[in-house]
């Protein structure tokens, strides 16, 4: 199929952009041996769940895909997606960070492939006096900081966006307020009759607190003050420590990895936000192409499911690549958004003899649906009009 794309549009193979996704069952599934329970992307921990891979090329459309267990890790999927594949030697490969484990990074340096992944260090760095400054396609401005390694062997891309800052720290403040929130009532219950006060248990629930923070916890220099007995505390102490190189200190910084250290860092960004594109794709199977949820309890019949909402997206892509050889970058959701607009209604009419004369045809399209019916050559009045008489 991916071949008879490649005919009809006339590019080459160029790059491999590989992630996977989650959908859940309803039902316990028993039958289907790769109904598993997982990480679920949906937040539906409730359910079995299975996995769909997907390896799309540089133009956006599907060039393999397979259904594994709901319960598998993404950094063990790769190399056999790969193998199958037939995938040329030197081939660029881009992943996001849940598969680019040092173990898969090596792999593909040992197998003659490129990448340009997600690093998974933790602590963040950015320096905006050695970064270059980029506008992307939606008008927001990005600062990318390029260095390379000490054996010069790979480069790395710190980026700062600004929206991303702001959305980071909206989050983060949210938790810290949260986290004080809690730690303000331990407080208060110090002063209270009935309240433990014995430092053991305090300690004890400090800790889920910290537990469940989501990593706030670590900013806080926390303090039980003991009474004369040493057992009971009096007071909470407690005081924000941003850990350096946090999303506290920089948030709307991330790090690209890649081994084409001759790049510009421009180069290297607009190269990995085309994996943007395959979580749209992923975004589009779950909502409006009807991948979420599966019904069949049979593997085979769940298996086909997926496979049909690939075939869906494959359509999806034609479409958009004729749109965009006319000019029109919108995404998908955009698109329909646009097609919307137009509707089947019905006029009635009452005639002479008594008799009502129903007319029905579709709306007029007007500006950017005009304007998609003329890049598709689809007609601009479908169903025609249908006149009756009752």
């Amino acid at each position: 199929m991916f071949g008879r794309v490649q005919d009809l549009f006339g590019f080459t193979t160029t790059i491999t952009l590989y992630d996977l996704t989650n959908t859940y069952f309803e039902g316990e599934m028993a039958i289907n041996p790769k109904a598993q329970r997982g990480h679920s992307k949906e937040k539906r921990s409730d359910c079995p769940l299975v996995t769909l891979g997907l390896v799309l090329d540089g133009s956006g459309f599907v060039r393999r895909s397979e259904v594994f267990a709901g319960n598998v890790s993404e950094g063990q999927t790769l190399a056999g997606m790969l193998d199958g594949l037939n995938a040329p030697a030197g081939a660029l490969v881009v992943m996001d960070r849940g598969i680019a484990t040092e173990a898969n990074l090596v792999w593909l340096r040992e197998q003659g492939y490129r990448y340009l992944v997600v690093s998974r260090e933790r602590s963040r760095q950015f320096d905006p006096e050695h970064a270059s400054t980029l506008i992307n396609a939606s008008g927001e401005c990005l600062h990318l900081e390029k260095t390379l390694t000490k054996d010069g062997t790979e480069v790395k891309l710190y980026c700062y966006s600004e929206r991303r800052a702001d959305k980071e720290s909206g989050i983060q403040q949210r938790f810290l307020q949260r986290f004080e929130a809690e730690l303000d009532k331990i407080a208060a219950g110090l002063h209270k009759p009935r309240t433990t006060k014995r430092i053991d248990r305090l300690w004890e629930r400090i800790g889920r607190l910290k537990a469940r923070s989501r990593g706030i916890g670590r900013h806080y220099a926390i303090e039980l003050v003991p009474d004369a007995t040493g057992e009971q505390a009096v007071a909470l102490h407690y005081r924000r420590n941003p850990v350096e190189g946090s999303a506290l200190t920089h948030p709307g910084v991330y790090c690209l990895r890649s081994s084409e250290t001759d790049w510009e860092a421009e180069t290297l960004w607009r190269t990995y936000s085309m994996l943007t594109d395959l979580e749209a794709v992923f975004r589009s199977l779950k909502s409006e192409l009807g991948l979420r949820p599966v019904f069949h309890h049979k593997e085979e019949r769940a298996d086909g499911h997926l496979f049909i909402t690939v075939l869906a997206y494959q359509f999806v892509q034609i479409l958009r690549r004729h749109l965009q050889d006319h000019g029109i970058q919108a995404n998908w959701s955009t698109v329909r958004q646009w097609l919307s607009s137009q509707v089947r209604v019905t006029a009635v009419f009452q005639r002479p003899d008594g008799r009502a004369l129903h007319v029905r045809k579709a709306t007029r399209p007007e500006g950017q649906h005009l304007a998609l019916c003329q890049a598709l050559g689809i007609d601009t009045q479908p169903g025609g009009i249908e006149k009756l008489v009752y």
